[in-house]
């Protein structure tokens, strides 16, 4: 009784923990959407395409749910210093005119954030949470564009880092990096998604067994794995995700980052590959210059 409970609480949170700090899911219903791409001198679609514009707008809305923010808040202010500086770029610095708006499908984040790449390189950072269905559905387009993306991008995960299930989570993503099995991170979205392993507890102690266990199940010695996850590498991979995590303002996840300037997401671009296409024009107006 008390495991069903456990796992019902746990399915809830992932359903409702993509966003920070908010108690109900965004759905369509509560608020009116509007297109995500806005193409310039197309005419009025007819009815039916329409229809089909409306179907795509809320599925790329619905892949990523976002808190309710106060009138007040000061990352408004922080977007318009943001735009204003966009407007000013010379014109071989701006991505082609009609496809992306600065302000709709990506924001300019502000202040700018330092990257761990080297010279001629672009970073592009997902922020992420192993528990997130939206992270989830994001990652095979994330894998296809990896296969193919240009040579001067970097790319590298950054898991949010909110509540104690997102850093449990945190911690055994770096932990199957420093054991370089990041090929066992698609098995910890299946396990924690689909085959309800929640592969967290309320005790450290706990958690750690329960991800012992995991690794096990998947070729790797629970000794390896405890001594990857109390290693000093993975604790200061941890505290960085906790500084990127404030730095980026994570309302929600999944969150691109690009070169440390900009941030977009699914329903910003209007859809998944729309996100992908929106990376790589960012990403190559920043490898010019």
């Amino acid at each position: 009784m008390i495991r069903s409970i456990a796992l019902t609480a746990f399915l809830t949170l992932l359903v409702c923990s993509c966003t920070r700090g908010s108690q109900h899911p965004t759905t369509q219903a509560s608020k009116p959407q509007t297109p995500s791409v806005i193409q310039e001198q197309t005419p009025p679609p007819a009815p039916a395409e329409t229809a089909t514009q409306q179907t795509e707008n809320q599925q790329a809305t619905a892949a990523q749910e976002k808190g309710d923010e106060p009138e007040d808040d000061p990352r408004a202010a922080r977007g318009d210093a943001g735009l204003e500086r966009l407007a000013q770029l010379p014109a071989d610095q701006q991505l082609p005119a009609g496809r992306w708006k600065a302000g709709q499908n990506y924001d300019p984040l502000v202040p700018a954030q330092p990257t761990s790449v080297g010279p001629g390189k672009v970073e592009v950072a997902e922020v992420f949470w192993l528990g997130c269905p939206h992270c989830a559905a994001l990652e095979p387009f994330i894998q296809s564009w990896l296969k193919n993306k240009p040579a001067y991008i970097e790319f590298v995960r950054v898991p949010v880092m909110w509540g104690p299930a997102h850093r449990a989570h945190a911690h055994l993503f770096y932990t199957l990096v420093a054991l370089n099995r990041q090929d066992l991170v698609q098995k910890a979205f299946d396990a924690i998604q689909n085959q309800h392993q929640m592969l967290f507890a309320q005790g450290d102690e706990d958690t750690l067994k329960a991800q012992e266990a995991f690794a096990k199940d998947n070729g790797v010695s629970a000794e390896d794995y405890a001594k990857a996850y109390n290693s000093f590498t993975v604790n200061s991979n941890l505290q960085r995700a906790e500084q990127l995590t404030q730095r980026y303002h994570v309302e929600g996840v999944p969150l691109v980052v690009i070169n440390g300037k900009f941030t977009s997401d699914v329903a910003k671009a209007g859809g998944q590959s729309n996100l992908i296409a929106l990376i790589d024009d960012l990403a190559a107006t920043e490898h010019k210059h």
